[in-house]
Formats: C-alpha cells, structure tokens, sequence
C-alpha cells in the first residue's frame, strides 16, 4: 500500500476524510468523532483465528490454513501438525482404527529435572488427549491397507521413549501379522533424557523390528517431517525401504548451531534442510502435503505389483 493511502486509511479511522478519490467515495465514513468505548465493554478478538506464516509473515484465518493442508498459499511453507491431522490427510474417511494406547509411559528411574517426570506426564495428559509422543493407526490409502505411525512433537518434543519403542514394534507385529506395509511419520527433537538408558535402547529395538519387515519382503517408509533429530535420524529414519520428506524440513543428528561450534567453520546454505539432503543422497525424493496422499497411493499399487 502506497503512503498516501496509508495515511488516508488512518484518517478515516480517526474520523477525518481522506484526500484520494478512492477513500471519499467510501461507503463507510465516521461522521462523529472521538466515539469511545468502555474497557468494560471492549471485545477481546478469539485466539486462534489467525495465523501469521513464520517464513513469509502471510497472515491468514485458521480455516484458510486448514483448507490448504496447514501449507502457506503464499510460500509453500509447510506448517507443523500432528499426528490427528496427518490421519486426516492421509486416510480414507470412516477407515482409520488407533491402537495400542494403552500403553503408557512411567517414571521408573525417579527422574527430576526441572520439575518430576511423572508430574510432566500428568500435566499433559491433563491437558491433552495424545497419550504419548507417537500415536499408531491402521487404516486405508484408497482401499489399500497401511500401518501409519506418526510422532506428535507437542509431547515432549516427539522424545523417543520407551512407548514410542514399544508402540512401534507392535505396529510391526501387526505388519507382520496382516502383511500390511508400515509407514512412520518422523517428528521429533531425539530421545527423551527422562528415561536415559531406557530410551536409547529403543534405536536397537526398532530397527532390529524393522529388519524382520525387510525379511517378509513388507515395506517400510520413512517420512520425515520438519524437525526430525537425534536418535530418530540416527536410527529408523534413514531405515526406510524409500525415505522421503516434506520441503523445508530440518534433518539431522545434531542442530545445525552444535555443528557449526564443533567445526568452527560456516555452514552450508541450506545445511540439513530436506531439499540438501535430496541433492547428497540421503532421501528418495521430497513430497508436497498436497500430494501426499496420491503419491502414497501410487508407491502402493507399485509395491503391491
């Protein structure tokens, strides 16, 4: 907007008449001045309404982003989601079952950081109905059947856990078991410090699952969403028969701040987003949001045939 419709646009809202045509053919114009209204009777604007893309700074309304798959109309910036809306994306309507949520997290070692691990826990189970940092369902791709797991990094960043190692590998035994591929969607800041030793024997666990799915001959996907660190980049991530990502998405074993102190040197442009991992070989081939779902359709009927 140029600065004399800037101006103009300010007068009128302060109830003096602007200069360019435009404005003084206004269909609204505040003939009396200083109306004002009482604290008490003032209006807060809902939250959660709109939403300001943090790559371009687009501002939109909620529904707009929810319509365009939580991707900017504007820059094709990927938002970050959950495990209810990748469900939705992904699965035909009226198909999807979740499992396994019985299983729940415990503190065994008695950790205390800031504040106990079992009262975290509690307070997010308290605020929220995700159970814990990856959620398992089986449901179908256009009739197709797959096994999704997806990481929800609201809950403690994503932290690979015990459960998350547990969860996964019944999902396994369920592939196994029904000869259904299995897809894991990646989001997650690494293993959960809370449960220490226990955590990172979930790397050995799961991918020593996984290598029985390679012995059925049942397929793995790797999806890796934006951010996908630590332990999970550094073992079922990069296991996938096909690893794929979605644009924009940071990958990697440590953060790109950590690397840069350790070598002492500037970094690539670009450095662990999914597009420079593409370009040395570490994924298949990135998939827009939009056209997540067909193309998990197509990998399917190939795999099948």
């Amino acid at each position: 907007m140029a600065p004399q419709h800037e101006e103009d646009f300010d007068a009128n809202l302060a109830g003096e008449e602007g200069q360019s045509e435009e404005t003084k053919s206004s269909w609204f114009k505040r003939i009396k001045k200083g109306i004002l209204t009482s604290t008490a009777e003032k209006k807060e604007t809902p939250e959660g309404l709109w939403t300001k893309c943090p790559e371009c700074n687009f501002i939109c309304t909620m529904n707009e982003l929810r319509e365009q798959l939580f991707v900017c109309p504007k820059c094709n910036y990927h938002h970050r989601i959950g495990s209810d809306e990748y469900f939705d994306i992904v699965f035909d309507q009226g198909t999807m079952q979740v499992m396994f949520e019985n299983i729940r997290s415990k503190d065994y070692l008695g950790f205390t950081d800031l504040k106990p691990y079992e009262k975290r826990l509690q307070e997010i189970w308290s605020k929220t109905d995700i159970t814990d940092s990856i959620r398992v369902a089986a449901g179908k791709i256009n009739d197709q059947p797959i096994v999704i797991a997806c990481m929800d990094f609201e809950f403690i960043g994503g932290s690979l856990g015990s459960v998350m190692g547990e969860r996964i590998s019944r999902a396994v035994d369920y592939c196994l078991d029904h000869s259904t591929p299995l897809m894991i969607i990646c989001k997650s800041g690494g293993a959960r410090m809370m449960e220490s030793a226990f955590s990172l024997m979930q790397l050995a666990k799961v991918s020593g699952k996984l290598s029985q799915m390679t012995d059925a001959r049942i397929p793995y996907i790797s999806f890796l969403t934006d951010p996908s660190f630590g332990g999970i980049s550094a073992s079922f991530g990069m296991l996938g028969d096909l690893n794929i990502a979605e644009p924009g998405a940071l990958i990697g074993f440590a953060g790109p701040r950590v690397i840069k102190e350790t070598i002492k040197k500037d970094l690539p442009e670009g450095f662990q987003r999914s597009e420079f991992l593409l370009e040395h070989g570490f994924l298949d081939f990135i998939v827009d949001r939009k056209e997540l779902k067909e193309r998990l359709n197509t990998l399917l009927v190939l795999f099948n045939n």
